[in-house]
């Protein structure tokens, strides 16, 4: 899927780390890197022969180099030249220069995520039901809650390979549950309104769109939309701004994060599933200062393991698992809730 769609980006920088550090970037925001290389290791033969859709030029040492000059003058796609220093991988610093990088190769060469939405038609096809997990007795011996405004939220945040995976964890999860869900996509808006039956078909839960003025609901998942962004008021309704989300990210996943928090506090948690980048990185201290919890999914078990990766490595999560292992550590974690 992704081979026909990613934009292909020669880089060339000078540096050792930051040749690292951009492959990282941009391979785990869903490019192709078809070229790496020292300057001083580049001929124009090398140059020519290059098929690419943009070139990245980020020297330290110096800018003053008759190749960089040639190539500047006769490119035939984008130069994106200078970027600076890329700040350490886990740095406070580092998902501020990542968005920037992203926002303008969105600009210049397109989103990655508009593939995502290519994998829904197959999730609409797909015949399978998984076996759903059993509700313990310490929940199925409580009051029925389904359509009861939620006082628990979780998000489950995902961008490439996330359908797929969120419609494992909702195939997996009983019904009957004190919780409701956000779920914040990365995917072009043309492909909103197919979401919810391609993750819900086959589960237990009522998967929507967002309502203005309405609660979240328990037993239900509202998908954040595309190009509002969605809030919550002083009672937990929904409110659908008329703003569209920080860019670069369509939704932005790290504000849905902070705007969760903000309402429910300990009673918030997210579940990062596959996905690019590390849209998500940045509001996690919060969620955690606000006693929310944080889970991803396992990088093994990811189409694209980025995004939770960068999660997990920054020590934010406290759990790990596959969609499947996912459910049944919710399931299990709010029947300790009524014990």
């Amino acid at each position: 899927m992704i081979e026909k769609t990613a934009a292909r980006i020669a880089v060339i920088a000078d540096t050792s780390l930051q040749r690292h550090v951009l492959q990282q970037a941009l391979t785990g925001s869903g490019y192709q890197v078809v070229m790496n290389s020292d300057p001083a290791r580049l001929d124009q033969a090398t140059l020519s022969a290059c098929e690419t859709d943009l070139w990245l030029v980020d020297l330290a040492q110096s800018d003053d180099s008759p190749l960089i000059d040639n190539l500047m003058e006769n490119a035939v796609v984008p130069v994106l030249f200078g970027e600076g220093h890329a700040p350490e991988r886990h740095s406070e610093n580092y998902p501020r220069w990542e968005r920037r990088l992203f926002g303008k190769l969105k600009k210049l060469v397109g989103d990655p995520s508009q593939a995502v939405g290519q994998s829904l038609e197959a999730l609409l096809a797909e015949a399978q039901r998984p076996t759903r997990l059993d509700l313990p007795a310490a929940l199925a011996d409580t009051p029925l809650v389904a359509g009861e405004p939620a006082r628990q939220v979780w998000l489950l945040a995902a961008s490439l390979g996330g359908p797929a995976a969120v419609k494992a964890f909702l195939d997996a999860l009983p019904g009957g549950l004190p919780v409701g869900f956000v779920y914040a996509q990365h995917i072009d808006a043309s492909f909103e309104n197919m979401l919810p039956q391609a993750v819900g078909r086959h589960s237990q839960w009522h998967v929507n769109l967002a309502r203005q003025g309405d609660a979240l609901r328990c037993g239900e998942v509202v998908v954040v939309p595309i190009s509002h962004e969605l809030g919550f008021d002083d009672e937990g309704q929904m409110l659908i701004a008329e703003r569209g989300w920080p860019e670069p990210y369509s939704p932005s996943i790290d504000q849905m994060m902070l705007n969760l928090a903000q309402h429910f506090g300990a009673l918030s948690g997210v579940i990062a599933f596959s996905g690019m980048g590390s849209d998500g990185s940045a509001a996690a201290a919060y969620v955690i200062r606000q006693g929310g919890l944080i889970w991803t999914q396992r990088g093994d078990s990811c189409a694209c393991p980025s995004m939770p990766d960068s999660l997990r490595e920054a020590g934010y999560s406290s759990f790990s698992g596959d969609p499947r292992e996912l459910a049944a550590a919710l399931v299990n974690h709010l029947a300790e809730q009524c014990r």
